[in-house]
């Protein structure tokens, strides 16, 4: 059985050992997930832009789920905004899972309305749970 390729979108600067964790999980034979190692540090609108959107639309290609670590400042970041939109277009489609770090964090505005996903904690069981009941009717 392949593993279930996982494109982990989450705040670079506030969230980084949450995607330490993950790391460590793929030994998992389930899932692989995959990660922008850059952690974009430009503005989403800077001439440098462009490049990074095409990496990780490559990235995103290869996947078949969006994991959302939902941090305290992920509904504020252009970069998982962008990433969360970007899921959900035609030609990358991909099935959208999100994890609150914390019950008072506030979910991205592309996860709300859709069929994304939520795993109760911050857990291996919860995350691969909720990939199992993911879909990507938005």
């Amino acid at each position: 059985m392949s593993k279930i390729k996982v494109f982990v979108s989450y705040d670079h600067s506030e969230d980084a050992h949450y995607k330490n964790l993950l790391k460590a999980w793929s030994a998992n034979p389930r899932f692989d997930f995959e990660f922008d190692q850059r952690s974009p540090d430009v503005a989403i609108n800077s001439i440098y832009a462009p490049a990074i959107q095409s990496a990780l639309t490559t990235m995103m290609k290869q996947a078949d789920y969006l994991l959302v670590l939902i941090g305290s400042k992920s509904y504020n970041s252009n970069w998982m905004n962008w990433e969360i939109q970007r899921a959900k277009q035609a030609d990358v489609k991909l099935k959208l899972v999100a994890v609150k770090l914390s019950y008072y964090n506030t979910t991205p505005g592309g996860l709300l309305n859709s069929s994304t996903s939520f795993a109760n904690s911050f857990t291996q069981d919860a995350i691969i749970l909720a990939l199992d009941k993911a879909t990507n009717n938005y």
